[in-house]
C-alpha cells in the first residue's frame, strides 16, 4: 500500500484544513508514492520511536505531534530533531503528523477523553465560526432532485446530527442564449423563462472545490448560476474542547482520583475545591487553559487540560476545579483514534502501536 493511501484515510476524517495556522501537520518526511507493508502509531516521533519502526519494519510513522514544528536552518546530528530526520531518511521511513486538526474536530482527541471518562451528551465547548459556507444555486425543477443528491453526496447539507439539509423554493428564471451556445431549454437569441428551484445548502469550506465540481457535473445548464456566502454560523462539529455530563455525580476528590487512574498520571495538579458534586466536565487535550472561561460559562464543575501556568490556578476562583493532568497524558489515546480509523478500512494491514512512552517529562 502507498503512503498516500494511508494518509487519505486519515485526512478523510481529519482534513488538514482544520489545523491551526501555527501548526505543521501533514506528510513531513518521505515519498507519498512509496509502497509500505506496515505503519507505526505514536504520540511523538523520537529517536527511540525511529529505532522501533526500524525493528518492526514500519515504512510509515503516524504521530500526533509534528517532529518538524519550528523552521529549521540546518539538519545535523547536533540537534534532536536533526538526528530524527536524518535517521528517518537514511532508513527510508516516512513520517506523517495529524495534530491540531485532530484536536479541533468532534471525533478527535477531546471526544476520546470524554469516552475514557464515560461522559454523556458531549458537545464542542467553543464551536468554530467562519468555517462554513452556504451555496445557493438555481436548477430546472425537473433536475432539482438530481442536483441536490449530487451536492449531498459531495458532503453538503450537514447541520449537527442532521444531513441532507437544504432549503428549496420554486420561481422563474430568465436568460437569453448567445450565438454558439447550446442551451438546455429555450432558443439561441430569444429571451427564455424557465421554472426553476432555488436550492440552498451548507457545506464546510474545505470541500468548496469538491462541491462546485459536483454541482457543475450534475447541473444541466452550460452556464451554472450559483453563489457562495461566507457564514458566521457555529460549526458544532469543529472547535476547541468538549463538555459532557457525568453519570454518577461523584465528589471532587473521588472524580480527580478516577481521572488520575484512567490516564495513568504520576500526579495531577488542581485548583481549590468547590465542595460541589461533579456533574459537568469540560476537557481539552494538550494546552487548553485558554478555554478556562468557556468552561466556567458553560457551567462545568471540572475542567481537565494540561500545561496550566501557576497564576491560572487562581483564575479558577472556586468557580470550577481546574485539573492539569499533563500534556502527554491528555493526548496519549490519540494513537487509538488513528488505529480505529485505519482498521475499519484496512482490516488486514499491519498496524503497530508504539510501546514507548514519549513524554519528555520525568517524575521523582
Amino acid at each position: 500500500m502507498k503512503v498516500s493511501e494511508l494518509i487519505s484515510i486519515i485526512e478523510a476524517e481529519f482534513p488538514l484544513w482544520y489545523q491551526e495556522d501555527y501548526d505543521n501537520s501533514g506528510l513531513l518526511i518521505g515519498q507519498p508514492d512509496k509502497e509500505i507493508s506496515s505503519v507505526l502509531l505514536c504520540v511523538d516521533t523520537t529517536e527511540d520511536v525511529i529505532r522501533e519502526a526500524i525493528n518492526k519494519k514500519a515504512g510509515l510513522i503516524i504521530s500526533h505531534h509534528p517532529v518538524i514544528f519550528q523552521p529549521l536552518k540546518k539538519i545535523t546530528t547536533t540537534s534532536n530533531t536533526g538526528r530524527i530526520i536524518l535517521s528517518a531518511v537514511q532508513h527510508n521511513i516516512a513520517i506523517y503528523c495529524a495534530h491540531t486538526n485532530v484536536d479541533n474536530l468532534i471525533s478527535g482527541v477531546n471526544q476520546k477523553i470524554c469516552q475514557k471518562l464515560g461522559l454523556k451528551n458531549c458537545r464542542i465547548l467553543a464551536p468554530q465560526t467562519g468555517g462554513l459556507r452556504k451555496l445557493v444555486t438555481y436548477v430546472p425543477v425537473n433536475k432539482a432532485d438530481e442536483v441536490r443528491a449530487a451536492l449531498f453526496e459531495a458532503g453538503a447539507g450537514h447541520i449537527g446530527n442532521y444531513d441532507f439539509c437544504s432549503f428549496n423554493v420554486n420561481g422563474t428564471g430568465s436568460f437569453r442564449a448567445a450565438k454558439g451556445t447550446h442551451p438546455y431549454s429555450g432558443s439561441v437569441g430569444e429571451l427564455h423563462f424557465e421554472e426553476e428551484t432555488r436550492i440552498e445548502t451548507i457545506f464546510p469550506a474545505y470541500l468548496k472545490e469538491k462541491i462546485i465540481a459536483a454541482l457543475l457535473k450534475a447541473h444541466p445548464y452550460e452556464e451554472v448560476a450559483y453563489d457562495i456566502f461566507i457564514t458566521e454560523n457555529e460549526n458544532f462539529g469543529a472547535g476547541a474542547g468538549m463538555i459532557g455530563e457525568t453519570a454518577d455525580h461523584a465528589d471532587e476528590i473521588t472524580f480527580i482520583n478516577t481521572v488520575k487512574n484512567t490516564f495513568k498520571c504520576k500526579y495531577v495538579k488542581y485548583s481549590a475545591l468547590t465542595g460541589k458534586k461533579v456533574k459537568s466536565v469540560a476537557v481539552c487535550g494538550g494546552s487548553g487553559s485558554f478555554l478556562l472561561n468557556n468552561a466556567i460559562l458553560a457551567g462545568a464543575d471540572v475542567f481537565i487540560t494540561s500545561d496550566v501556568k501557576y497564576h491560572q490556578f487562581f483564575d479558577a476562583d472556586k468557580r470550577i476545579v481546574l485539573l492539569d493532568i499533563g500534556h502527554f497524558e491528555s493526548e496519549q489515546f490519540t494513537i487509538d483514534i488513528f488505529y480505529e480509523i485505519l482498521i475499519k478500512k484496512l482490516p488486514n494491514f499491519a498496524i503497530h502501536f508504539s510501546t514507548i512512552n514519549t513524554s519528555p517529562i520525568y517524575y521523582l
